[in-house]
């Protein structure tokens, strides 16, 4: 099992739209990932460097990675829904 993490830079000039993200984009990015993502979230930081961070429990990398190839360039477009920042994108093994 892997966490992929989606990681928003705070900016002067930075927005982000939350409702939409957890409403829409979410949504859009676990029925990509199919029977493969276990679960996903979003957190809106309240301090450090991050306005937010959404993550996703994925069965495996190969999995992220296949969605992606087939979905991922309609997700990446939605980004400009949301917000004018481009994420950093953190993925790890769980441990626990």
């Amino acid at each position: 099992m892997i966490r992929v993490m989606f990681l928003y830079p705070k900016t002067d000039e930075s927005t982000f739209d939350m409702d939409y993200y957890t409403s829409t984009h979410m949504p859009m990015l676990a029925a990509a990932l199919g029977d493969d993502c276990q679960s996903w979230g979003a957190d809106k930081i309240t301090s450090g460097p991050y306005e937010a961070i959404g993550w996703a429990l994925v069965s495996s990398a190969e999995a992220f990675g296949a969605a992606m190839t087939e979905k991922g360039a309609e997700i990446r477009d939605d980004v400009a829904n949301y917000t004018n920042v481009r994420p950093d994108v953190v993925m790890g093994d769980v441990v626990r």
